[in-house]
């Protein structure tokens, strides 16, 4: 499902006077919770949102990632004598680090990118509570009178800067694990 389309429905179910989470919360006695009005209450919205976008790539991933591991390790573990946490340690963890590093660094590198996640669901308020580094670029380059471009293309930079620098991270994490990027 598209990401705007997502966020529409979320923003649906946010609605603080006629949204289906606050219809459920009124249904057990609970006063209506400004989901996307009040600071704390939208910077948790918007990292749930975020999370429910996220989760299906990475579960995916992971998967895939359980299935390439070959099921003769988890047989030979059992005749060792393993039990299953032993097992879940010393082949399912090492099976799956180069697929979870690999699924944290695009996990990561979304996040900083979720600008369609704030913009059409909170614009980066209330105040500037769920404020962004993408966000606060579009801001300085369409939302302030005079447009400040050189302001935005910094702020482009330094999102550059910052993902470029967990992505040496990363790179130097695959060295160690032998695998070459």
């Amino acid at each position: 499902m598209p990401g705007f389309v997502s966020v529409f429905a979320w923003r649906f179910l946010y609605n603080q006077d006629n949204g289906l989470l606050n219809k459920i919360l009124a249904g057990g006695g609970i006063d209506a919770v400004p989901w996307l009005n009040d600071p704390t209450w939208a910077k948790f919205s918007v990292i749930a949102v975020n999370v429910w976008l996220g989760v299906p790539f990475m579960m995916v991933a992971l998967l895939g990632g359980l299935q390439s591991i070959p099921g003769e390790l988890y047989e030979a573990a059992e005749m060792d004598g393993a039990n299953a946490w032993q097992r879940f340690r010393h082949i399912t963890m090492p099976g799956l680090s180069s697929v979870s590093t690999t699924v944290v660094l695009l996990s990561t590198i979304w996040t900083f990118n979720m600008f369609p996640v704030i913009f059409l669901l909170t614009r980066g308020g209330p105040g500037e509570a769920t404020q962004i580094l993408v966000t606060q670029a579009y801001k300085f380059s369409f939302e302030v009178s005079p447009r400040d471009f050189a302001q935005s293309s910094t702020w482009g930079v330094l999102i550059l800067v910052l993902l470029m620098l967990f992505a040496a991270v990363y790179r130097r994490v695959l060295r160690k694990q032998g695998e070459v990027w």
